[in-house]
């Protein structure tokens, strides 16, 4: 029977399974805050869907100052791509925007990367994924295990996102992604949204523990809906002026 009690049951043993990636977690934790306390910025992207990764590590309460958000939509937002290029549904799989979301991004050498897709096959994926090692970033993917074990890799280079990383964290999410079966064949209710965003919340965490544990203050946002946040705020961002997209 579909519900949210049914998808609520579903997802809970999901979210425990993400939560106890305690050895991935440290060892990207680790890139991440040594890129930044070395003047580092984090890039995140994720195309289709999985950009809502990106979204929850950039610029919202609680989450790390220096952080860049990547999409797909760089191209005719910062770039010179027009607009209508944007109508595409499948602009996502094509590798030659990654060189430009990459140059867009005017990355610094000590930048980590993110990279979040369910399938991780995708050309804009793999191929910034490629062009981030070919650059010397370490990079972090999240994707789903089963679903890049279970289909073909589409970019030209034969390679999943999986294969590039340095340490790759599992979402948990099936293959599909969907988990309550329709009467008569299919599924309904996504997974990786879920899971995906607490990965991006358990990541943040570990990466402030690690500030912490040094003695430093980590740069996290404050609400701005709260009294002197916005002041706050600014402030932490000017250490990145130029840096941050949301920045002069």
């Amino acid at each position: 029977m579909i519900s949210a009690a049914a998808y609520a049951e579903r997802l809970r043993p999901l979210l425990d399974s993400v939560a106890c990636q305690s050895e991935a977690l440290d060892q990207a934790a680790d890139l991440i805050a040594e890129a930044l306390r070395g003047d580092g910025v984090l890039q995140a992207f994720g195309a289709g869907h999985s950009e809502v990764v990106a979204m929850e590590l950039t610029g919202r309460a609680g989450g790390l100052v220096p952080v860049n958000r990547l999409s797909v939509r760089d191209v005719a937002i910062h770039g010179d791509a027009p607009l209508s290029a944007l109508a595409d549904p499948k602009l996502e799989r094509d590798p030659s925007i990654a060189h430009q979301i990459y140059a867009l991004a005017a990355p610094s050498p000590s930048d980590v990367f993110v990279v979040a897709s369910q399938s991780g096959i995708h050309g804009s994926v793999v191929e910034l994924a490629l062009l981030v090692k070919e650059r010397g970033h370490s990079l972090i993917a999240i994707t789903s295990v089963e679903h890049t074990t279970r289909v073909a890799a589409s970019h030209p280079s034969g390679l999943r996102l999986s294969e590039i990383a340095d340490v790759v964290l599992d979402n948990g999410a099936p293959y599909g992604d969907a988990l309550l079966p329709l009467q008569g064949g299919g599924l309904v209710c996504a997974a990786s949204t879920v899971t995906s965003a607490l990965l991006a919340q358990l990541l943040t965490a570990e990466i402030v523990r690690r500030f912490q544990a040094v003695g430093e203050v980590p740069p996290v946002y404050l609400s701005a809906s709260v009294p002197g946040g916005d002041a706050y705020n600014h402030t932490l961002e000017s250490r990145y002026a130029g840096r941050l997209r949301r920045t002069a």
